[in-house]
This record gives C-alpha cells, structure tokens and sequence, in this order.
C-alpha cells in the first residue's frame, strides 16, 4: 500500500498494511465485514493470488423503530411487522425499564419461509461439447427456507435424481439433450424451474470437428 492506495469509507480507521509481512489489519469487526478477501502479489513479472473467507460471528443490537412496515403500538409493548421478509427472523428482544431497573427478554427469532427463488443451472466443465467418456456435473442453485426439494428432466422428461447436483458419469450420446431443475419448497407450497441447459456428447469425429470449429470462431 501507498500514497495512492484507495480506502473505502467504511474501513477508514481500521485498517493497516504492513509491507514487511504483506499482511492486513483489520479493527473493529462488524458482521458487515464478513466475506471472502482476495490477494494480487506481482513478483518477477507474475501475478500471483490468493483468497481468504472471514466469518464473523456474533449480533449486532439495534433498537427497532416504527415505519411503513414496521408498528409500535400499546406504549412499544406490541411489535407488529407487515409483509415479512427474510431478513425479518431477528432475533428480537424486549427491554423494560423504570427508574431503579432495567431488564430484558430472551431473545426471540421467527422462522420466515420463502423461496424457491433465483434458480440458476450450473454446469461443470462449463462447455456445451463433451466427449464420450467425460464426467459431467449440473448443480442447481436455489433460494429457499426450508431447503427446497429437487427433480430433474432431459427433455422434459423426468429422471430419478432428487438432489441439487445431478452428476452424469462416463456418458455416452444418448446424454444429450435439454436439462432443467425444479425446487420445490413444502412450507410455502411453491416451485420454479430452472432455463433448460443444453448438452451435447460427440464422439471422436465430431469432437475434433467441433473443437476447430471453436478455435476458428476464437480466431476471427
């Protein structure tokens, strides 16, 4: 770091490089810092990186004020939420006091149902071609609480896999087609259904053929 290293506001005053060790400080930790940081070194001419996760734990107390969705009736000894969201699960707590004491509740926390939602497909190698005999795998990502249950399909058809990964192993021409996921959640009674992802297995001949194909139109 430097004179013209940029701080972002929410770090100023907690945060130090020490150049000697290449290693970060930082102060005063909040749960918004959690996250994974990421490392460039430039040595000889190369970049070198690497990354880390921070898990914070621990909460962080803030007093609850009245909104558009948020009602305090009965003196703030009634809470009231409207439209709940997921971010809504708390945990809550009570504090009472009077001119000799103060107390608190124990804390409460809501369980929110919601979800599927965002459903995406990842495919794993991400390529549309695949040779006879490679190993394939298609996760399904999804938002949802309580985890969501799964199916799969290949044209529309359903297959036997239930989990959020569907690997296909060794696999021949006959893989080929349109895949899609679908979750489902039993709380909300709700489901979404992922794009179809198209895969396509060729054999030797038509591997090398698409693979020219691939540099040509890398070419251009």
């Amino acid at each position: 770091m430097n004179s013209e290293n940029i701080i972002g506001p929410e770090y100023v005053g907690r945060i130090t490089f020490f150049p000697s060790t290449a290693s970060l400080e930082l102060r005063s930790l909040t749960l918004n810092d959690t996250g994974e940081y990421n490392v460039n070194i430039i040595q000889d001419g190369q970049i070198l990186n690497d990354r880390t996760t921070l898990l914070i734990y621990g909460e962080q107390i803030s007093e609850v004020t009245a909104s558009d969705r948020v009602q305090l009736t009965d003196g703030g000894s009634n809470l009231t939420i409207i439209n709940v969201t997921r971010f809504d699960q708390g945990p809550f707590r009570c504090r009472v006091s009077n001119p000799v004491s103060t107390g608190t509740s124990d804390p409460v926390n809501l369980s929110i149902s919601y979800g599927p939602e965002n459903i995406n497909l990842i495919l794993s190698p991400p390529q549309g071609y695949f040779a006879v005999g490679s190993d394939i795998s298609l996760t399904c990502s999804v938002g949802s609480r309580p985890p969501a249950q799964f199916k799969w399909f290949l044209n529309g058809d359903p297959l036997s896999d239930t989990g959020s990964e569907l690997r296909l192993m060794n696999v021949n021409m006959s893989n080929s087609g349109n895949y899609s996921c679908q979750a489902s959640n039993n709380k909300t009674l709700s489901s979404q259904t992922s794009e179809p992802l198209a895969i396509t297995v060729l054999d030797s001949d038509e591997q090398v053929m698409a693979n020219q194909l691939d540099r040509r139109v890398v070419d251009k």
